[in-house]
């Protein structure tokens, strides 16, 4: 376990952006704690400083996770942001989409949002932007990519694609034994 390289960092920086904008040090300086991200076997661990100094007195082949995995990095050292960071992003995501209560089991099982399954979305959402996916209830279900601007979204044919999807709660599922 280490701290992450100014390159590492950068990457993933850069990716938390994409969802929750210039909030990323709010993550970093809570009124609870400091919590700081660390490297271990490809992984970024989002941990409070207390817990890592603990964590000191485990070897690290012993070490299985620490704190919340919010991602791993790719052989290519690309970033993949991962479900179990949703928790943490979504109180400060600056663009969000709803999905209807009939789509939301389709986004659960991996597929993209439709334009009919579009319950609203945040104004002023830029393509491509990372937006984060609540049921109608305001219940966070996952995150993806915007596929289309909102202006776009209003003048859509309903089977077209509004959201790419990256991740969902359904992965908690699919992928448990490789999600640690």
């Amino acid at each position: 376990m280490r701290p992450l390289t100014d390159e590492e960092t950068k990457t993933m920086f850069e990716k938390l952006s994409k969802y929750i904008g210039e909030n990323i040090k709010l993550l970093v300086d809570r009124p609870d704690g400091t919590y700081c991200f660390r490297l271990h076997n490809d992984r970024v661990y989002y941990v409070s400083e207390k817990i890592l100094k603990l964590a000191t007195n485990v070897t690290r082949d012993k070490l299985v996770s620490l704190g919340t995995c919010f991602g791993k990095f790719t052989k290519t050292q690309k970033f993949r942001l991962h479900v179990t960071a949703l928790d943490y992003l979504a109180p400060y995501a600056k663009y969000k989409v709803w999905v209807k209560p009939g789509a939301e089991q389709s986004f659960l099982y991996g597929n993209h949002v439709l334009k009919s399954g579009l319950g609203r979305i945040t104004e002023n959402t830029a393509q491509y932007q990372g937006v984060i996916v609540y049921s109608m209830a305001d219940v966070p279900l996952g995150f993806g990519v915007a596929a289309k601007s909102t202006q776009e979204c209003r003048k859509l044919d309903p089977m077209q694609i509004v959201v790419f999807h990256q991740a969902d709660v359904g992965e908690y599922i699919r992928h448990e034994e490789t999600l640690i």
